[in-house]
């Protein structure tokens, strides 16, 4: 296979896995923050991902607002994605870095989910501000956690809340700071 073909069969399936991982995981920090079961997006998301997660549920029972069959599932997805990639690069890993990989994997993909959804939350606010629909509803609740501790920190000045900027660049620092290898992000 060519560079450029191998190329974009690596962006293929790095895209694909993320997409799917991100998925998993806003069914978990949906349920974590308990955002709007009767939400559309909530809906779109639950039914995404039933399955395979609801045939875990006999397993793995839910504990408190953390969904376990969900995050397993989150898990071996990110592990799948890991020898995916060693096997289109043909390189050998024991089974302890691929699990140190995968978890890497999913911590700075979480991150990468909350820099976007403050991105997005923090631009909606000022294109339409007050203006409540659907995806606001739900960046709201999967992002206040994170906005409230600063705002008690930082207040907003003359109607201008710092928060956002201040939570995605802390964020940034830390996505910095993960040590996960550049083939897997």
């Amino acid at each position: 296979m060519g560079a450029n073909a191998s190329n974009a069969l690596l962006f293929l399936i790095t895209t694909l896995f993320d997409l799917a991982l991100w998925v998993y995981m806003l069914r978990i920090i949906l349920q974590w923050v308990r955002a709007d079961f009767y939400n559309p997006i909530s809906q779109l998301i639950w039914k995404a991902t039933r399955y395979p997660g609801d045939w875990l549920r006999g397993v793995l029972p839910q504990t408190r607002n953390i969904n376990l069959p969900a995050a397993l599932v989150t898990g071996a997805l990110a592990l799948i994605y890991v020898y995916s990639i060693v096997g289109l690069l043909n390189i050998s890993l024991s089974p302890v870095p691929a699990l140190w990989y995968a978890a890497l994997k999913i911590v700075v993909l979480l991150v990468n989910l909350y820099t976007f959804s403050l991105f997005v939350q923090a631009i909606m606010s000022w294109l339409g501000p007050g203006v409540n629909n659907p995806a606001s509803n739900i960046l709201w609740s999967i992002n206040e956690p994170l906005l409230r501790p600063v705002r008690r920190i930082i207040p907003p000045m003359s109607g201008l809340d710092l928060s956002p900027l201040v939570v995605i660049l802390l964020l940034q620092v830390f996505n910095r700071l993960l040590p996960l290898p550049g083939i897997f992000r």
